[in-house]
């Protein structure tokens, strides 16, 4: 009880400093502004629902896109179900307010005793998925009070969390509200063995499922087709200044690369960054961009949102940012493309980076000399690429399946 009380005083005080810091700080503004009158407007939806609901909660964008295939596949099983899509990060709710397979797409209210009793309360959900880590005590205390059937997907967990130590009780109580975990892994399925949580199977990591659909019906980019034909190209995903530093010897010294950067924060200091960095190469950005003015460029800037995921179709290489520090971005994107990837030097806590190393299709690289000598080594021999982007293929093929593993469960307990 001691640590409920701790955690709940936490969750407000958590709150009120988001207000505080949204005085000043843009994505903090949108987390408290999109949250308010929440409740009031939840009421007002469901104020005379007789369908069944099925909610899904994700905590930003990239927990959405392993979510995504489940939701797609679920809304298509069970059609009759009302799909309810949470976030809690503005960077998800913010891309994917309009998302076309939810009826309604909300902010998660904040964990606080009130605002759950109410969520519950008026959306009454028949089932509710959390993707990959997402664990709110309150939430699933009201949803065990109404008998949802309560589900983790994609979940990954390693043996220094709380959840796992001596004195974790508060923490592992959580997990035992869950009625079945598909974890990603050995690891995480044996971790929930070691606390006595049973009701669990290994089904991989549903971004397999979402990446690979992406690859059999991609977006054609009429700006990056004209942009990289006949023309070596590398795509440089979710990139942050340090990514950027690392590729400027590669930049300035293989002259007959096209570069396609979609860096992960879009602002006009980003982009100058990029331009400068990039400054032997004649660049422009994607909004300012028709498919006659791109053909002289040998730099394109992605300045917008949402396109990445297809614009590797057009790489010959991809470089994935985050791995100097920040958090490695989605390597599984262009990997389904049969493509070579290289991203930084810190990658420990990403099975699929650690086993695409360990194959010989993705390559963690620690400098900006590292950085040039793999480059060149891929631009130069085409054999060589083209056997690694292979490996990459397989691997995505090898891990599909997890969606299914998921919906075949719902079929049962529905």
């Amino acid at each position: 009880m001691l640590k409920e009380a701790f955690y709940n005083l936490g969750i407000h005080a958590y709150s009120g400093a988001m207000s505080a810091v949204a005085l000043f700080n843009p994505k903090a503004k949108l987390f408290v502004e999109g949250r308010k009158n929440l409740i009031q407007k939840i009421k007002n939806d469901f104020s005379d629902n007789t369908k069944a609901v099925a909610w899904f909660h994700c905590a930003s964008l990239g927990e959405f896109e392993q979510g995504r295939p489940v939701i797609e596949a679920f809304k298509q099983q069970f059609p009759n179900y009302i799909i309810v899509l949470t976030f809690y990060s503005p960077s998800g709710y913010e891309v994917q307010k309009n998302y076309e397979y939810a009826d309604f797409v909300y902010y998660l209210p904040i964990d606080s005793k009130s605002n759950t009793s109410s969520f519950v309360k008026y959306v009454q959900p028949k089932i509710a998925f959390f993707v990959k880590y997402e664990f709110w005590h309150n939430y699933l205390k009201e949803l065990k009070k109404v008998n949802a059937q309560i589900i983790s997907f994609s979940t990954i967990f390693r043996a220094n969390q709380a959840f796992f130590k001596n004195k974790g009780g508060f923490q592992q109580n959580m997990l035992k509200q869950f009625d079945y975990f598909f974890t990603q892994d050995q690891n995480s399925y044996d971790l929930l063995s070691s606390i006595n949580i049973n009701s669990k199977m290994i089904a991989g990591d549903t971004r397999f499922d979402r990446v690979a659909a992406i690859c059999q019906k991609p977006r054609v980019d009429q700006i990056a087709e004209a942009f990289s034909k006949d023309s070596f190209t590398v795509v440089v995903g979710s990139s942050w200044p340090r990514d950027i530093q690392a590729l400027k010897k590669t930049a300035a010294e293989l002259k007959n690369i096209k570069w396609i950067v979609a860096p992960h924060e879009i602002s006009d200091k980003k982009i100058d960054e990029i331009f400068n960095t990039f400054s032997s190469k004649k660049g422009i950005t994607y909004s300012n961009s028709t498919s006659e003015n791109i053909k002289d460029k040998n730099l394109l800037i992605i300045d917008n949102v949402g396109l990445l995921s297809s614009l590797y179709q057009y790489a010959d290489v991809a470089y994935i940012g985050g791995a100097f520090g920040e958090g490695l971005h989605n390597i599984l994107e262009p990997a389904t493309f049969g493509i070579p990837v290289i991203f930084g030097k810190e990658y420990s806590k990403f099975n699929e980076a650690i086993q695409l190393v360990d194959r010989q299709g993705a390559f963690s690289l620690q400098n900006e000399e590292e950085c040039f000598n793999k480059m060149k080594q891929l631009f130069d021999d085409k054999n060589y690429r083209l056997n690694t982007g292979n490996i990459t293929k397989k691997y995505v093929e090898e891990n599909l399946g997890s969606t299914d593993k998921i919906i075949d469960f719902c079929k049962e307990v529905l």
